[in-house]
């Protein structure tokens, strides 16, 4: 018999809970656990799956302590059963859904029009993506396979996807072809799960010719689904077909496991920079004249020389542009853009000393990494560099003592300092791209 007190706070919890989440949450998480039954010391609930076991327990285990018995050690006293699955559909309807899945399923995928090929503007620091790019749409699976793209936000890691997706709709026709986000595969496990379809779910994803994945940073941490993406990530590259995938880091920072960090780093690893001044201008001119709004040649070098984190920025920038300049009828000049955009501007106009904080912040935005990682002990590639170009930049701009400085950077001695800037100083001489990098640095920091 229920106890009815514990079957109350249950209703309490689930009534608490359900204000403090979005309906989708609520009904894709929440909804499908049953309230069994209950002892003074444990409660016993029945979910559809161990992915719902485990979303409820990561996500609300502090808020059921204030509701259910608790262990000795704190946490909540929960009993978990696994619902019983519903009798499997005949052999002959597996075969017929087989058949239909693809072609019902496929048609979903849905296409950003802006995002195209043409529309990307290409500079050095996103060259080499979109050539490898244009090769995985021009031969799916004959190439780069898997081909993973990595880069800071709003660089343009999920236009090029959506470039991949408008080619192949285009020339190859007959492909089976889906872009989701990682979120979106997610959801499609719970709800096979809660719907017991998980099989045509598996069947699904594992035919088709080219998966296009968005964001795989969200499947860190949750390693039921991370099992499941791996298994259809090796059946598709097992039989040859296409798998493309974008992330805000590369795989070896990501928390996954060692094995799925390794099927990712089969293929191709491509690296996506922030654009560089002339890449940025480009970006402005071609986007507001895409609005019908012409923003002169100097005012678009203004713009770029002082937002440079991301493409999104740029194009927030030009909205309030456009819609101040046809409200307002006003001619746009360097005084009205600085007005309009100064909080947006990665510059303080008022320059103060240089900080190493302020060249911690520079490099890291340029770099595309945690300021916490650049004071580290890291030697990933990536981060060894950022590190050494913030010593550079700390040598050359702050007037202060070698092992002062040094030791704002988690302790190193002014000896690793000096080997850093020496490398730096000499690497801007040959490097280009590593030299545009550091002006852009210098342009930007605090000052």
């Amino acid at each position: 018999m229920l106890d009815t007190s514990t079957d109350t706070t249950w209703c309490q919890f689930i009534e608490f809970i359900q204000t403090r989440c979005s309906s989708a949450e609520f009904e894709n998480w929440i909804a499908p656990i049953q309230f069994m039954s209950a002892t003074p010391e444990e409660v016993t609930l029945e979910v559809p799956n161990i992915f719902v076991q485990e979303y409820l327990l990561e996500n609300f285990k502090e808020t059921l302590a204030h509701f259910l018995p608790l262990k000795h050690t704190g946490e909540p006293a929960i009993r978990f059963l696994i619902a019983a699955p519903k009798r499997e559909m005949a052999e002959t309807d597996a075969v017929e859904e087989v058949v239909d899945e693809p072609r019902t399923l496929a048609p979903e995928m849905k296409l950003n029009p802006l995002y195209t090929f043409d529309l990307f503007i290409e500079g050095p620091a996103n060259q080499f993506v979109k050539s490898a790019a244009v090769g995985v749409a021009a031969s799916p699976g004959k190439s780069y396979n898997p081909l993973f793209i990595h880069g800071g936000v709003g660089l343009g890691k999920t236009h090029l996807l959506h470039s991949i997706g408008h080619y192949l709709r285009e020339h190859h026709k007959n492909l089976r072809v889906q872009l989701i986000t990682t979120e979106s595969f997610i959801i499609d496990i719970v709800d096979a799960l809660r719907n017991k379809s998980i099989d045509k779910m598996k069947r699904f994803y594992r035919n088709l010719d080219v998966l296009l994945v968005d964001d795989i940073q969200f499947l860190q941490n949750r390693l039921n689904f991370e099992e499941e993406f791996c298994n259809t990530f090796e059946a598709l590259i097992n039989q040859n077909k296409q798998i493309v995938i974008t992330c805000d880091k590369p795989p070896g920072q990501l928390k996954l496991s060692e094995r799925m960090v390794a099927r990712m780093e089969w293929g191709l690893v491509a690296h996506m920079g922030v654009p560089d001044l002339e890449t940025r201008v480009a970006i402005i001119k071609q986007k507001s004249e895409s609005r019908g709004f012409n923003i002169p040649n100097q005012i678009a070098f203004f713009m770029a020389e002082h937002i440079y984190n991301n493409v999104r920025q740029i194009e927030g920038a030009i909205n309030r542009l456009c819609a101040h300049s046809r409200l307002m009828a006003e001619e746009l000049n360097q005084e009205i853009v600085e007005r309009i955009l100064s909080e947006m501007f990665q510059m303080n106009s008022s320059r103060g000393k240089v900080s190493v904080e302020g060249i911690l912040k520079g490099v890291a935005t340029v770099f595309e990494v945690r300021i916490s990682e650049i004071k580290g002990e890291s030697r990933h590639k990536e981060i060894a560099l950022a590190r050494q170009v913030a010593m550079y930049l700390a040598k050359e701009l702050i007037d202060d003592s070698l092992m002062k400085i040094a030791a704002s950077f988690g302790g190193k001695t002014h000896s690793t300092l000096i080997h850093a800037w020496k490398k730096i100083a000499d690497a801007i001489q040959v490097n280009d791209t590593l030299r545009r990098q550091v002006q852009m640095i210098k342009r930007n920091i605090d000052s």
